[in-house]
Order: structure tokens, then C-alpha cells, then sequence
């Protein structure tokens, strides 16, 4: 069977399930399940022969040989056998659960899956095929998977301008479904790369280091990231189930690309005495942190300075109140300045992200030595966000649309740009003069506001106007969930 004739019949049968109110998610659940048994049953036998640590029983040759009941019984007891295990196993069935509740429905997804040869499918085929989905699951509002997704351009942008070199390490502490990761990986394997033996070897297995601390996203994560080929069916997860900004967990790594949740207070869930989940308020204290806050992105930003090592570089999406925000996120701006080299800054358009209403920029900063120098000399700010507009089916935000800040980015040698009309540098010393030294510059004419004759496209106004009325709504949940808590 050809590429395009499998993805489609994967989406077809997605389709039948969705019909009984299986969404994408539970589905990507569900095929991540027994794509993993499969692909091991075939790591298992010739010409790979290897020790998957599927105990008998509970393996693909056990399950693909029953149908109807005994089927949905003994797929829910290999769930439970196999979340029990260690590494990457017991990271991929971490409090599995079966959401296909039609037995008949359970051995057609299996003969699908047992149909194919997974090991020896071209990798693209694979990676695109999940991808895909990962894609649909995030456009589906009602899971909420879109915090966990960051559109792909920007990804494929931040890592071309970046730049990572082969046999050095690359970490993202809330990695989501692992977009980041997969982007660095096409680049440093890109045609023309020319890597040797032992460079594939580390990339493979050594380069990537992340942190999800939602177990479901950490398990499509981790399957997304096998089947492009990046860690090993029978060693440890590359993806710790934890939260990174608990505590400095020791290591130091050469590049950070993040994307971290939005949302402006960090929190924690927890069950309380009716049983019932709650969250509550979390402010982190650390020793290595510049200053103590709950703001969730503050946070992030002091996490990714204390992993970077003295010559490690960042690229981070970040909300627009963490260019502006007083109290602790002055100083801690002033201190990012001082401690490092921030020299670039994008200003993105709204209707890129599938969290509704999110203004959001990314920051580009080289980590330095602790020497008592100011280490930012100028930033560089890219506006593409002053009239422009984008959305999320419409109007997509594609490469194309940013490969203009890549050219004035010149990831070439960075120290010889030039300024143009989106593209404007500012000293150390004008920003910090600045009240809060806040980054939160413009200099473009709004055309929207000055010449509302020419408005944008009807379509373009009414996808808008729909995000920001969804954003109010959620809003408007989250401060009645706050109060009826508090009764």
C-alpha cells in the first residue's frame, strides 16, 4: 500500500470511530497503544532479534489472535501488564486505558495495524502519518490539545535561525507532543548534512531532553518522536514525566527551543476532601531563580537561563505580558539583559495558535559567563504582527510568511544586519531606560485603526472576532470555576 492510500485509510477509520463519540485524541491513544506492540513484535523477530521486554502473553501475538470479547478483555489486561513496566515501555502504557468500547470496532483498528510492516516503512511515511493526526487532535477546540501544538512554520523558523550543530544537546521543559524536538532533529538530518556514524548515534539517542508533565501528552510525544527515529524501543524515555520548574534538576544543555503553556499563574491539581479535582495557585521557590513569582512564563524564562550552559542559545515563545509586566517582571528583564545576550526579538501576529487571543513573541538570547558584565549590547525587534492577519483555517501563518525575518535575522553571522521597516535595532541603554524597561515596542502605523476604509477581508474580521469571543468565554468559565470553588 502506497503513503497516500494509508493515511487515508488510518483517517478513514478514525472517522468510523469518531462516529461514536471517540474523539481524535482517545484515538491517537489507542493507535500509539498498538503501533507500539506491533512495531516491537517486529523489532522481535529477524533480522533484529532484540529483547523488547513485552512479557509473553501480553504481546501482539497474543492479542492479534482474538476477536469480539476476549479481544476487548485481554487488550484491557495488556494495558494494565504493560503499565506496569520500566523505561519506555512503562512510559508509553502509563495508566492506559481503552476508549474503543465496540469489540468488533478493536479488531478491525488491529487487523489494520497487523496488515502493514512498520519497521521498514520509510520513516516520513510513519512521521507524517502521526504528525498528521497530532494536527487534527489540536484543531479539535474541545480537547484542548491546541495548547500542546505550536504551528509548524514557526518551529521550522526559530530552528533555522538558531542554527543547531551536530553532537550537542537540545532541551525543551514543557515539550508538549515534541514539535520542537522533531524540527531540530529535520535540520541537523537535513540533505547535504553529512552526518558521520557517532553523530546519528547521539542524535538518535543522546541529543534530546524534555519535560511533560501531562502523562497523556508525554505518551503521544514519545511515540511521535520514535517513529522519526529518535530514541529506542528498550531504553529510557528522552521525555520525563515531571514538572521542570519544581527544581534544578542538574543539567546543562547548548540549545532551549520551547513553546511554554500559556496561561499567566502557574497551579497545581490536586484532590480534595469531596474527592473532587481542584487547582491551586503555585509559586516556586528556588534558590536559582531571580525572583519568586507565580506567573507561569516568568518562570519558564529563569528555568531556561539556569539549564542553558555558559555558551548554550534560546529561542522561546513567550505572551506579551512578559515584555511589559511590572513587580518581578521588570527585574527579572532587567536581569535577562544583564546576564545575557538577548539580541532578537519577533513579535508575532495574533490567529496563530490554537489558544484563542494569545498575543505572543519569540525571544532569542544567548546565555553568557557569570562575570558581572552587561551582556546585551542591542535588541533587534521584528514586527510582524502590525497589519497583519492570520487565522487558524483561512489565512495560516505558512513559511513563506516568515522568511523575510529570517533574512534580517542573517543566522549567517547575526552581527551584520541591517535595519529595514519591520526590522529595528534599539540600545541596551534606551530600553533599560524604559519604564519597567519594557520590550513591548512598536513603530509601525496601524492601517486598521487609521484608515478603518480599508479593513481587512470580511473572512479574516469574522475568524477574529469568533477567537476573541471564544477567549472571553473561557475566561469568563475560569473566574466562575474560581468562585464556586470558593463557596
Amino acid at each position: 500500500m502506497n503513503t497516500s492510500a494509508l493515511i487515508q485509510k488510518v483517517w478513514n477509520f478514525c472517522h468510523t470511530l469518531r462516529d461514536d463519540g471517540v474523539g481524535y485524541g482517545d484515538y491517537l491513544e489507542q493507535l500509539t497503544y498498538l503501533l507500539f506492540l506491533k512495531m516491537a513484535h517486529e523489532y522481535s523477530e529477524a533480522p533484529y532479534k532484540r529483547d523488547t521486554r513485552i512479557p509473553k502473553g501480553y504481546d501482539w501475538a497474543a492479542l492479534r489472535s482474538k476477536t469480539g470479547e476476549p479481544l476487548e478483555a485481554h487488550y484491557l489486561a495488556t494495558l494494565n501488564k504493560l503499565g506496569q513496566g520500566k523505561g519506555m515501555l512503562g512510559a508509553i502504557f502509563f495508566k492506559a486505558q481503552n476508549k474503543i468500547q465496540d469489540p468488533a470496532k478493536l479488531s478491525r483498528l488491529v487487523q489494520m495495524i497487523d496488515a502493514e510492516s512498520w519497521v521498514g516503512m520509510d520513516t516520513d511515511t510513519k512521521g507524517d502519518l502521526y504528525e498528521g493526526l497530532l494536527q487534527k487532535n489540536a484543531e479539535d477546540t474541545k480537547s484542548g490539545a491546541g495548547q500542546y501544538f505550536t504551528p509548524r512554520a514557526l518551529i521550522q523558523t526559530m530552528v533555522e535561525c538558531v542554527r543547531p550543530e551536530p553532537m550537542k544537546t537540545i532541551a525543551d521543559p514543557a515539550c508538549g507532543t515534541g514539535g520542537f524536538f522533531l524540527g531540530a532533529y529535520n535540520w541537523l538530518n537535513r540533505p547535504g548534512s553529512g552526518l558521520n556514524k557517532r553523530q546519528k548515534e547521539f542524535l538518535h539517542r543522546e541529543t534530546f531532553h524534555g519535560n511533560e508533565i501531562v502523562p497523556n501528552t508525554r505518551r503521544l510525544c514519545l511515540m511521535n518522536l520514535f517513529l522519526h527515529s529518535i530514541g529506542e524501543l528498550d531504553g529510557e524515555p528522552l521525555v520525563d514525566r515531571s514538572d521542570a520548574l519544581i527544581a534544578d534538576a542538574g543539567g546543562r544543555f547548548d540549545y532551549v527551543l520551547a513553546n511554554p503553556p500559556f496561561g499567566k499563574k502557574s497551579s497545581m491539581t490536586f484532590t480534595n476532601e469531596e474527592g473532587e479535582e481542584d487547582r491551586d495557585a503555585l509559586t516556586y521557590e528556588r534558590q536559582d531563580f531571580w525572583e519568586t513569582t507565580s506567573n507561569k512564563q516568568l518562570n519558564f524564562l529563569q528555568h531556561i537561563v539556569t539549564v542553558l550552559k555558559s555558551t548554550g542559545q534560546a529561542a522561546v515563545v513567550l505572551p506579551d505580558n512578559v515584555l511589559f509586566e511590572g513587580g518581578a517582571g521588570e527585574k527579572i528583564r532587567r536581569k535577562l539583559l544583564e546576564n545575557c545576550d538577548v539580541h532578537t526579538l519577533l513579535r508575532l501576529p495574533t490567529g496563530i495558535f490554537y489558544a484563542q487571543g494569545v498575543k505572543a513573541n519569540v525571544l532569542f538570547f544567548d546565555a553568557k559567563p557569570k562575570d558581572g558584565k552587561v551582556h546585551t549590547e542591542d535588541v533587534w525587534i521584528y514586527d510582524l504582527r502590525t497589519n497583519k492577519h492570520f487565522t487558524l483555517k483561512t489565512r495560516t501563518l505558512k513559511a513563506e510568511d516568515l522568511r523575510d525575518f529570517i533574512d534580517c535575522y542573517h543566522p549567517e553571522n547575526r552581527h551584520q544586519r541591517k535595519e529595514t521597516e519591520r526590522f529595528r535595532r534599539f540600545a541596551y541603554a534606551d530600553l533599560v531606560a524604559r519604564d519597567k524597561a519594557s520590550l513591548d515596542i512598536f513603530w509601525l502605523k496601524d492601517d486598521d485603526l487609521e484608515n478603518l476604509d480599508e479593513l481587512p477581508a470580511p473572512e479574516v474580521l469574522q475568524q477574529e472576532i469568533i477567537e476573541h469571543l471564544e477567549a472571553a468565554l473561557n475566561s469568563f468559565r475560569d473566574v466562575a470555576a474560581g468562585l464556586a470553588r470558593s463557596k
